[in-house]
């Protein structure tokens, strides 16, 4: 709808930790036809709700994104915030990942995954496009979700155009 001709590889793996995404990221970047011109990483929500040390999470995200970097491919970092339940410090640690890891190395940043349900400051405009977990997007809050991606991945088409 923007004028953008694009191929999609989609590399995404439902349920998909930050170590799966890093031990597959190689792989995938270095047997792609030809090399991507970026890639969009959203992992961390699976280690998140799996109560994975965020220290973890920041290691593999810091080393996904020295393999994307190492290889010219420009990130966009889609970041997502960890529940208060969690407490405090957990949620401190994980929260602050995402937009350091992004100013650290040059990638753009994109808040928050859920942006598009327009869910920051009410998370009870989510629900209705939520599956019955509560967590996860039903297909009407995927396609928000992807709608809230599309001017973040304009954002990074126009900066590898310069």
């Amino acid at each position: 709808a923007a004028g953008i001709k694009a191929r999609v590889h989609n590399a995404g793996v439902s349920g998909d930790t930050t170590a799966a995404g890093k031990a597959r990221l190689a792989f995938v970047l270095d047997n792609l036809e030809r090399k991507p011109d970026l890639v969009v990483l959203g992992l961390g929500g699976n280690d998140m709700l799996r109560g994975l040390q965020p220290e973890a999470s920041r290691s593999n995200l810091e080393d996904i994104l020295k393999a994307a970097q190492s290889r010219d491919v420009d990130v966009l970092l889609v970041g997502i915030a960890a529940p208060n339940n969690y407490g405090p410090d957990y949620k401190a640690a994980f929260d602050a990942m995402y937009p350091e890891l992004a100013s650290a190395y040059g990638a753009l940043f994109m808040p928050d995954f859920f942006e598009g349900l327009g869910a920051s400051s009410d998370p009870e405009k989510a629900q209705p496009f939520l599956q019955s977990d509560g967590i996860h997007p039903n297909a009407a809050g995927v396609r928000l979700i992807v709608e809230g991606f599309g001017p973040h991945v304009l954002e990074l088409i126009d900066v590898i155009k310069q």
